[in-house]
């Protein structure tokens, strides 16, 4: 009997703890003009919940507070928007008091000179010199050539297998990107540096917590690895003194680059090269395979834009720069996977004073989530939202429409938003018209906070009919 009551006296306590810390934690954030919501448990505060349920908390708080609601995620206390028009306004407005807000976990990981994290002067510097690396003229006379290259050898070989297409287009999206940042050299990095980038990439979603085996820990470590393998590469470029037609030979250049950065700002630029294509490049390649698979009609008109293209060429001949111009189809089916599986939900912003926004009294340093995801399912703008209809993007108004943040907005858009679509599009080039594919048992595919396949995505491959 004495050992029962210990254990109600226990739990009661626990209850009234956790009771406690959570109210103190709400008196905490209580502030006049602050949006409303919830702000969860100290430190933690809601981000467990923000993880585990994504759209289905996001909607949730949006339910009970409206559009616009604080929260405390990720580390950070927040203010969630999920009104369009005030989306907008701060995408367009940096500068006015508002700043890049990534995640601790985020900034430490990428580096202090990644793009995400400058703001300002240095913004525009490495956004320049980023812009140097990936403007269509560079993709048009130096890329294209190695990444048809690339594509065409990493898909060699894929018929009469199953094969996992997550870890695949996982393979292909970075060892894609090292060829054309180190040229010949990437070969020999390959291995290694793939096991730690993947430690890298879970790293940067995570509580900025540096405790052993927890993903920031493993994060840093890889970052770490990642940084003294290419000091490496950049110390033996310099002693041997050749010229590298590659992104990180155009970097260290002091004739052809105008933008000169230090070792330092140039590893963190290939790291984000590396980190933005990474993720957008290979999931959008996994699901494009998965909802052309479930959508035979479109794969059909696809295969026949890619048919006529190998129709005009011979077999052994490269694509270039009119052929890649001419896929008006393949950049609709990527705009319209991008969309529909959501690839980014958002991004985040920071206040460098208090400010008010839509009325409401927003404190200096906070965070803004800009959560643009369920603007991709609204009616008014993509009728019949939740079907895989590539056809509407070929109204090219579309993809300049005020609401399109499928690929960042204002200043922040991605600058290598078009070499990430040729890098896509490429694949899809030769995977459609080399074979066909059909999915091998029910892989379980996740929304959020990244879309991944948990346990992979496997499908047989055999090859088209001649």
């Amino acid at each position: 009997m004495a050992i029962f009551t210990v254990i109600i006296g226990v739990v009661l306590g626990l209850c009234l703890l956790s009771t406690f810390l959570l109210r103190w934690n709400e008196m905490k954030y209580k502030k006049k003009g602050l949006p409303p919501g919830t702000m969860g448990w100290p430190l933690f505060g809601e981000t467990t919940d923000f993880l585990k349920q994504g759209p289905s908390f996001m909607k949730n708080q949006r339910a009970r507070y409206g559009s616009v609601f604080k929260s405390h995620i990720l580390g950070c206390p927040t203010i969630v928007s999920m009104d369009p028009e005030l989306n907008r306004f701060i995408l367009m407005n940096e500068g006015k008091g508002i700043i890049p807000g990534y995640p601790q976990s985020m900034l430490d990981i990428l580096g202090k000179s990644n793009i995400a994290a400058v703001h300002g002067p240095a913004h525009k510097n490495m956004r320049g010199a980023l812009l140097s690396l990936v403007s269509p003229s560079v993709i048009r006379e130096q890329i294209l050539s190695k990444i048809d290259e690339f594509m065409r050898s990493h898909l060699l070989n894929w018929s009469n297998q199953i094969i996992d297409i997550q870890e695949k287009t996982k393979e292909m999206a970075l060892l894609s990107s090292l060829r054309q940042i180190s040229g010949t050299e990437s070969s020999l990095l390959s291995k290694e540096f793939m096991r730690e980038f993947f430690n890298l990439v879970v790293g940067t979603l995570s509580l900025p917590i540096n405790l052993p085996n927890t993903n920031y820990h493993r994060g840093l470590q890889a970052r770490k690895n990642i940084v003294r393998m290419l000091e490496e590469l950049i110390d033996e470029r310099r002693r041997s003194q050749e010229t590298h037609k590659d992104m990180l030979g155009l970097l260290m250049s002091g004739v052809e680059n105008r933008y000169k950065l230090s070792d330092e700002e140039m590893i963190d630029q290939i790291i984000t090269i590396l980190y933005s294509g990474y993720e957008t490049v290979s999931t959008t390649s996994m699901m494009a395979v998965k909802y052309l698979h479930d959508h035979p009609r479109v794969l059909e008109e696809l295969r026949k834009e890619h048919l006529g293209i190998r129709e005009r060429k011979m077999a052994e001949d490269p694509l270039d720069w009119n052929d890649y111009k001419s896929m008006k189809f393949t950049r609709a089916v990527i705009f319209e996977t991008s969309r529909l599986a959501t690839i980014v939900n958002g991004v985040l912003r920071k206040t460098t004073k208090e400010m008010e926004l839509n009325g409401f009294v927003i404190p200096e340093g906070w965070r803004i989530y800009v959560y643009t995801r369920e603007i991709n399912y609204d009616p008014c703008l993509y009728p019949d939202p939740y079907t895989f209809n590539p056809w509407r993007w070929l109204d090219r108004s579309l993809e300049t429409q005020n609401y399109f943040f499928i690929f960042g907005g204002g200043t922040r858009q991605c600058p290598g938003k078009e070499l990430g679509i040729a890098e896509i599009s490429t694949f899809l080039h030769y995977f459609v018209t080399k074979y066909r594919w059909e999915e091998v048992g029910g892989d379980k595919l996740m929304k959020f906070p990244r879309v991944e396949a948990p346990n992979g995505l496997h499908i047989r491959v055999s090859d088209m009919p001649k």
